[in-house]
């Protein structure tokens, strides 16, 4: 073979056997799972404060028009019937995508701080475990926030029942924390979306700008009579509950995508 033949036919070898030149394949779709089907409250477990497993006190939580809702039409007056309402599965590392709005009035009764107040605890003891009289699970909360039409409320902020975190390598022991957001005054959809990799990191997300990071997510704090884990216990995985406060609220999207394999 003369040597400009063998030059040749080593270099179409070489750029055919080259990833670069060859054609990318069409990278498969993300198996997003819907956690709200539309349709029904399957697959969901509600606790509410007072009250035993899955006694859905005055009808809190409800389908209507294919939207899951927290409402109060049928209280005269709130009491501290906090509400939430779990997600069959515990996951770790996950994204997790909710759509929501803030509707109507705040029933009477309801706290001064639960106006325009919900949210969705992760890293949640389950709701088996929870206690006839507890307010809240142990979880951390991605909380949901809008604002009364004047000043500034941001969403998408952390609060922390039972739990501590990690910020710029510090124990965060308070409970609540501001999010960088914007304020939503009125009834628009808000997208939010919450990105967790175990205790490792996690991020809020408000309409697609990253608002709070954080990390080391733990046992800490005030928790409830006999709960097993002592204080410092990693949290690196757990059951995602939408939150019941006083105040009607709608959600038409609740999805995830399992980042665990």
């Amino acid at each position: 073979m003369k040597p400009i033949h063998l030059i040749t036919l080593i270099l179409i070898l070489l750029v055919s056997c080259n990833p670069a030149t060859k054609k990318q394949e069409t990278a498969a779709p993300e198996q997003w799972i819907q956690l709200f089907n539309g349709v029904d409250l399957e697959g969901w477990t509600i606790k509410m404060n007072k009250y035993p497993l899955n006694e859905n006190f005055n009808n809190t939580f409800q389908v209507r028009d294919g939207l899951m809702v927290t409402n109060y039409d049928e209280y005269e007056q709130f009491d501290a019937e906090f509400g939430h309402i779990f997600y069959k599965t515990p996951y770790s590392h996950y994204k997790l995508r909710v759509e929501y709005r803030i509707v109507g009035e705040q029933v009477p009764g309801g706290q001064e701080w639960a106006f325009k107040n919900s949210g969705v605890m992760f890293h949640a003891q389950s709701p088996e475990s929870m206690l006839v009289d507890q307010p809240f699970p142990v979880s951390i909360e991605a909380q949901f926030l809008g604002g009364s039409g004047e000043g500034e409320r941001p969403t998408g902020n952390l609060c922390t029942p039972g739990t501590h975190v990690v910020i710029d390598n510090e124990l965060i022991t308070q409970h609540c924390i501001s999010s960088t957001s914007e304020t939503f005054h009125g009834e628009e959809w808000v997208h939010f979306e919450l990105v967790v990799y175990g205790d490792s990191i996690i991020y809020h997300i408000v309409e697609r700008d990253t608002v709070l990071t954080y990390s080391g997510s733990q046992i800490g704090g005030d928790l409830p009579d006999g709960f097993p884990l002592p204080q410092g216990t990693p949290l690196t995985s757990g059951y995602i509950a939408l939150q019941a406060e006083s105040h009607p609220y709608e959600f038409r999207k609740v999805e995830l995508l399992d980042l665990s394999k």
